[in-house]
């Protein structure tokens, strides 16, 4: 039974008729632009067939009551008198507490919930779970759905309600994705580009089984880093240096702060070379791209771990891989690979065969399909 089902089946046993809507919004996986966004950069995520469900029907008592199947617990809060507090029904409440702030109408709803976008992974279920708030506010409230304009919403709501200081990739792709497609977004502009996958290739999610844990202090420093660079230069952000005028005075900048800027410079450009080469329908090229990306991250920005190093090297060693290299933030969480589609079994169990010897960790591997942004699907 699909995920779909058992949430909508689940509604119906607690409710005794079908739902009124169901909505889905997906996790994401970046194939290149890594620490990009919050300089001003561009960034080529895709959604994922891994999504958050809400099977759901309007309530006129302005109290918002969800179950969520995969904690098996009920949460209800009132419209009008939001809190916070700790856990998922946070995301709910953050983006209630969002839409709010707006000339939106907001009606409340009840329903069901259940997701299959691994926690803490670098998957962005946390934007999964507020893009998925906000497509059922939407449904019952009967506001236009702008994709941009959720996005943002979202992201206030996971900076100023959850209190996690992200970019706005992970709610843009979460809102805006396009099946068979990437989107290349500039997170300055937040024009978006939708780019295809090349022929005959599909993307592979390698989860390390390893985690994040406390790294805002780095996240910081590194941030710290890039504004540094920047106001050397005497710009805004760093996207507005060009590689000629970095190389012609790198020698200047302290030599972290150095490795941190040429990082973000060349992922930069990096990125968009993708984006053409996607258009181009040329994995090879794309492939060598995402590769000097994970060197580029290793070596200068120094956000990999062990773990990752180890699984990118395995995915490298396949027959039908093309690139591959970490994804997210860093210091653990997943790698993304991209291959051949008639043979991404075959290296999916190899990839995780390898990687089990070398590191005594059993491994997630997800081959995905890219997938359309938030929306309702019954």
């Amino acid at each position: 039974m699909t995920l779909q089902h058992r949430v909508a089946q689940e509604f119906k046993r607690r409710f005794g008729s079908p739902p009124y809507a169901m909505v889905r919004a997906p996790g994401r996986v970046n194939l290149i632009g890594e620490h990009t966004d919050y300089n001003d950069g561009f960034v080529l995520p895709l959604a994922i067939d891994r999504a958050i469900w809400i099977a759901l029907r309007p309530r006129d008592d302005g109290r918002v009551r969800v179950h969520s199947l995969d904690f098996q617990q009920t949460i209800e809060f009132a419209l009008d008198d939001l809190h916070k507090g700790a856990g998922w029904a946070e995301y709910l409440k953050g983006v209630a507490w969002a839409l709010r702030q707006t000339d939106r109408p907001v009606r409340a709803f009840e329903g069901v919930v259940a997701g299959d976008v691994p926690i803490g992974a670098g998957l962005s279920s946390s934007a999964a779970w507020e893009l998925a708030a906000a497509r059922a506010f939407s449904v019952v409230s009967g506001f236009a759905w702008e994709a941009t304009q959720m996005a943002l919403l979202g992201q206030r709501a996971e900076n100023q309600w959850v209190g996690v200081n992200c970019g706005i990739m992970d709610q843009m792709i979460s809102a805006a994705g396009k099946a068979d497609h990437a989107l290349l977004i500039d997170c300055r502009s937040l024009e978006t580009q939708a780019v295809p996958l090349p022929p005959d290739t599909v993307v592979v999610v390698l989860d390390t089984a390893t985690r994040r844990g406390l790294v805002d202090s780095a996240y910081n420093e590194r941030r710290s880093q890039c504004e540094a660079a920047a106001r050397f230069f005497g710009v805004k952000a760093l996207r507005d240096v060009s590689l000629d005028q970095f190389e012609a005075q790198a020698d200047q900048l302290e030599a972290v702060t150095r490795r941190r800027a040429r990082h973000v410079i060349t992922e930069n450009a990096r990125t968009l070379q993708a984006a053409e080469m996607m258009r181009r329908g040329d994995p090879i090229g794309l492939g060598r791209l995402m590769n000097a990306s994970h060197l580029s991250l290793r070596d200068d920005f120094e956000v990999s771990s062990p773990e990752l190093n180890v699984m990118v090297d395995c995915a490298h060693r396949q027959a039908g891989c093309y690139g591959a290299r970490m994804t997210g933030a860093g210091f653990g969480g997943c790698a993304v690979a991209l291959t051949r589609s008639d043979m991404a079994e075959q290296f999916s169990r190899n990839v995780a065969a390898e990687y089990q010897a070398a590191t005594g960790r059993a491994p997630n591997v997800y081959v995905c399909r890219a997938t359309n942004g938030a929306e309702i699907v019954a």
